[in-house]
């Protein structure tokens, strides 16, 4: 960093500048959070009147399209390395079209609201992925805890003293717990392989959905060629998810990453379930039964345990 001028007079910068960037980077938490909550009731509505396969195609073209108009705007050029694209395109489809798809699938038998709180497992997840999966972090006794914590949480929202009939809905949990295995997985890859890519956030998510938007574009004759239905809600819901949940959200979330760091950043987990959960109440008139919540608030205390959160706290 160049050092600070020697006079007095300017020594002391003005705080209005730092002021509005720390709002700006809140604010794009805070949006992230509640864009990304409300795709949950968007992929519901979605559901009405189209197949999972076409609302992940759908979020997928839509998004890559909102974020290449970024990058066109901003004139970067897209990276040469082959390893880069390698491993985006691993990204591409453990972070976004297996995931997507698991979700978009389970969420026509379970509630929105139960979608966004099983998507909270995600730390918990990135946490066994870091550490048995791809070895780029140790867990230490307070981890373990955390994670064994966690797994109990999960244990109280799926309720099995109220019987395990194997039905879709129960199925369709364990689809979303897989789709939070594989955000796991990516975010742990991240860490190890693409970290030092030097690409900016908008040039990095376009990538990750880019890529998924043209498998899915391949893929497109087995996917997506089935009768829909069509009305003003499940396509403003189907814009919505793409342009933002999986587009401009995206942008929003790489930057609060880089000015925040990862684990405050990832206190985003706190947020979408609340909104998610609010607005399945409020619009779709969803029902939450106790274990639901309780089991969300051992989740959440599982995840501090699991990032060290209570032990630095405590110091």
């Amino acid at each position: 960093m160049p050092e600070a001028p020697s006079t007095p007079r300017v020594a002391l910068p003005a705080p209005a500048p730092r002021v509005a960037s720390n709002t700006a980077i809140a604010v794009q938490f805070t949006l992230a959070g509640v864009v990304w909550g409300s795709s949950f009731l968007f992929m519901k509505v979605a559901l009405t009147g189209l197949a999972p396969a076409q609302v992940v195609w759908s979020r997928l073209v839509l998004g890559a399209l909102a974020l290449g108009l970024f990058v066109a705007i901003r004139r970067e050029a897209l990276p040469r390395s082959l390893r880069v694209w390698g491993h985006m395109t691993v990204l591409a489809v453990t972070f976004c079209v297996v995931p997507f798809l698991l979700f978009s699938w389970a969420q026509q038998y379970v509630t929105s609201g139960l979608a966004s709180i099983y998507n909270a497992t995600t730390p918990i997840m990135t946490a066994i992925m870091a550490a048995l999966v791809l070895r780029v972090e140790k867990l230490g006794l307070g981890q373990i805890a955390g994670i064994a914590l966690g797994i109990v949480g999960v244990v109280v929202i799926i309720a099995p003293w109220q019987g395990l009939d194997l039905s879709q809905s129960l199925v369709a949990q364990f689809a979303i717990l897989g789709a939070t295995a594989c955000y796991g997985f990516s975010l742990a890859y991240m860490r190890r392989f693409v970290s030092d890519t030097g690409m900016s956030a908008v040039m990095f998510s376009f990538l990750n959905i880019g890529i998924a938007a043209a498998i899915m574009l391949v893929a497109s004759p087995a996917l997506i060629l089935t009768p829909v239905e069509l009305d003003p809600w499940i396509v403003a819901s189907v814009v919505l998810l793409g342009c933002l949940g999986t587009g401009v959200a995206y942008i929003w979330n790489q930057n609060v990453v880089r000015a925040w760091g990862p684990t405050r950043a990832s206190t985003i987990t706190y947020l979408t379930p609340v909104v998610g959960v609010a607005l399945g109440i409020l619009i779709l008139g969803e029902h939450l039964t106790w274990n639901e919540p309780v089991g969300a608030l051992v989740v959440f205390l599982g995840i501090l345990l699991a990032q060290n959160r209570l032990r630095r706290q405590r110091g």
